[in-house]
């Protein structure tokens, strides 16, 4: 995405925000919480005092009743980051990704600069997130389930239920808890535009739909991921109308088609991504890209090869991200 397009993005939320905002008040950070509520968080933070009755969010974990206008978020989880980033909201507590950087590295330093680390993803510290007094708790079951009591107790938890390849339908759970709706709009309408304009630059729908490409994955500890098609990046791919080849069919659970790097051939394709997480030396991408089967693949000899950041294209799981790689897909492919 271009600076012209953020900041145009930047201007829309803006006006979005002070529309909803001149019809809400501050909201308070105490909450109460019913004990034995079947439905989840029973708790009505950040609306008493207000004059706005809490809304009633559909979660994987039942009905949650949120603030009016949520005022101290804390995420969980890095797509959660991106979602209220991308809507305008900064969150007062973050967990860190397992990266150098602690929050990832595409996310502009101003927007994450002031929120508060409160542990590592898989397991944020309770106490960290209790003391900056939350009124709003974002995150997936599939990371924090067996959470949910404890932090439903510090503040109103909205849990999806997976994360990743549902991106977009979380992105809406996001919107909807967070009171921003108008602004969901705009981001997924801007999106939209950008994957049309991305596609007609790769030579139209035909053309894009002949370019195979294919998604790899270094990873520490692990074998070799060649994506499948059911995954944040591979989401991406579909939207700009990208050909996959035959061998994404075979991922387990559509995710990914794990490889040795004595079969990295099976990854070829007219064009190949590929990043990775961790060590380069533990994690065979030293070895694998260095090898004779690598060397001879197509998309090698033909110069369609590129590397690119697990931060940005994997871990992201975001409408910025997604923004940032629709950028490097039309100029890697045009």
């Amino acid at each position: 995405m271009t600076a012209k397009t953020l900041s145009h993005r930047s201007r829309l939320l803006a006006a979005a925000s002070l529309t909803v905002a001149a019809a809400l008040t501050l909201s308070a950070c105490g909450f109460s919480t019913e004990s034995g509520s079947a439905s989840g968080s029973d708790s009505g933070s950040g609306s008493e005092g207000s004059g706005e009755a809490p809304r009633t969010v559909k979660t994987a974990m039942g009905d949650v009743k949120v603030p009016a206008a949520p005022q101290r978020v804390v995420v969980l989880d890095t797509a959660e980051l991106d979602s209220v980033l991308t809507l305008g909201v900064k969150p007062v507590g973050a967990t860190h990704a397992d990266v150098d950087s602690g929050f990832l590295n595409y996310l502009p330093k101003d927007q994450v600069a002031g929120i508060t680390d409160v542990g590592q993803m898989m397991t944020p510290n309770l106490e960290a997130i209790a003391g900056l007094k939350p009124d709003l708790i974002l995150t997936s079951k599939i990371r924090h389930g067996d959470k949910y009591a404890e932090l439903s107790k510090i503040a109103p938890t909205v849990m999806t239920e997976n994360t990743g390849y549902p991106w977009k339908e979380n992105f809406q759970v996001h919107a909807e808890a967070l009171n921003k709706k108008a602004e969901a709009k705009m981001v997924t309408d801007d999106y939209a535009r950008h994957v049309a304009d991305v596609t007609k630059a790769l030579g139209g729908k035909e053309k894009a739909g002949a370019t195979e490409v294919n998604m790899v994955r270094f990873v520490e500890g692990a074998d070799i991921r060649i994506y499948g098609k059911k995954n944040y990046i591979a989401t991406i791919l579909a939207d700009v109308g990208l050909g996959r080849p035959a061998i994404t069919d075979q991922a387990k659970d559509g995710f990914s088609y794990d490889v040795s790097p004595e079969k990295i051939d099976l990854a070829d394709a007219d064009a190949v991504f590929h990043s990775t997480y961790g060590d380069p030396k533990k994690s065979k991408e030293t070895q694998t890209t260095g090898s004779g089967l690598w060397k001879n693949m197509d998309a090698v000899k033909n110069g369609k090869v590129f590397a690119v950041d697990d931060q940005l294209w994997i871990q992201g799981i975001g409408y910025t991200a997604a923004d940032k790689i629709l950028h490097e897909l039309r100029t890697n492919l045009k």
